[in-house]
């Protein structure tokens, strides 16, 4: 059984004690230097801590004040630890210091800091950040940035983006992801997975949770996480110790929006991940979206998955026919429940197709 040793802030040289103890039996410090043999200088010395107490001194304090010698040598090899200790502990410090006055700018700070990730003191972040980044030392942050997931991010001229702040939130979410343990995958149950998540949005009762848990029968993971400052996700999808994995932000409280966003998510893992699973899609809101990286084939078929599974392209096509006519809550509703879908999901379709958010409307599209 070991225990951890525990690095005091100070050092209490034996001196303290000792003066407390000449304090105590009543003597002057002349008297007692020259009880024990010493001049006040000397005694000074020891009380002040600028001389150690060695086994002779040991011997005339056991005689003279009636504690043991051990005690007495055991106290200053106590001071003794501790004073090395204690600069080991501040060498430490400041080289923590100096690596982390370089990393910051690589760490969203602010972010981690409100989510209460990191504690403020660089000794215990930087491991926190090593860990969360995956990197044997804070140096390789920066070659992070240059990975293809990224670099999208750095070519961007609009300043709503910020590739450490997105860096940082997909790293939070895959380190909280690897703490959640989930059954094997199988990517033969997608049919099943996509009518039982659409009816936990139809029903739109604790559907965070319910969607949550029904991912994790089928081995997905899914983490919420909020995010920070010019980090405009609405999701990633990435693999996970072996399984699928979704990291969402949940920016809006919309189920159209978290609807889409999580089919959006299915589809990159069941149309790219499951065969490429060092792949990693990182997806911002749309509006804010580089049209290189929005009109890439991969997005365009997530895109696709989300759309066709929520709503059957057949039955779009038709709908759509007189869809500006049909924007209006009766005729969603209806149709709505003749594809057995929440309403919401309808109107937020129609309204993205005809880029008009507008028009008011009773349809409840809140996430419940």
């Amino acid at each position: 059984m070991t225990t951890k040793t525990l690095t005091p802030a100070i050092a209490t040289h034996p001196g303290e004690i000792l003066l407390d103890e000449i304090i105590a039996n009543n003597f002057s410090q002349i008297d007692f230097a020259k009880m024990i043999g010493f001049s006040r200088t000397q005694l000074n010395e020891i009380i002040k801590g600028k001389r150690n107490i060695n086994a002779d001194l040991a011997l005339l304090l056991e005689k003279t004040l009636g504690i043991d010698a051990e005690y007495w040598m055991e106290a200053q090899k106590n001071y003794d630890l501790d004073k090395a200790r204690i600069e080991a502990k501040n060498k430490q410090q400041l080289e923590a210091i100096e690596v982390w006055n370089v990393a910051k700018d690589f760490i969203p700070v602010t972010f981690y800091k409100k989510e209460k990730i990191i504690t403020g003191n660089p000794l215990i972040d930087i491991q926190i950040v090593r860990d969360i980044y995956n990197v044997a030392n804070l140096d390789q942050l920066a070659a992070l940035r240059v990975q293809q997931a990224y670099v999208r991010f750095k070519k961007s001229t609009t300043l709503k983006y910020d590739v450490v702040n997105i860096m940082g939130w997909v790293k939070l979410v895959q380190f909280k992801a690897k703490e959640i343990v989930v059954p094997a995958f199988d990517h033969e149950n997608k049919e099943q997975l996509v009518e039982e998540l659409k009816t936990i949005i139809l029903k739109n009762k604790e559907v965070l949770n319910k969607v949550q848990s029904k991912l994790k029968e089928h081995g997905i993971k899914l983490i919420y996480q909020t995010k920070g400052e010019k980090t405009p996700v609405d999701g990633v999808s990435f693999w996970s110790e072996g399984n699928p994995a979704i990291g969402m932000t949940l920016r809006h409280n919309r189920l159209d929006n978290f609807a889409f966003t999580l089919f959006h998510e299915l589809g990159h893992i069941y149309e790219h991940l499951v065969n490429n699973n060092r792949a990693e899609f990182i997806d911002l809101d749309f509006k804010n979206e580089e049209e290189d990286y929005k009109n890439s084939t991969e997005e365009k078929q997530a895109d696709a998955f989300a759309q066709n599974s929520l709503i059957p392209n057949q039955e779009w096509e038709t709908f759509k026919k007189n869809i500006a006519l049909k924007n209006n809550d009766y005729d969603i509703i209806t149709i709505a429940k003749k594809w057995n879908i929440h309403p919401a999901i309808v109107r937020g379709r129609v309204c993205f197709t005809l880029n008009n958010y507008k028009n008011f409307s009773t349809i409840k599209n809140e996430i419940n």
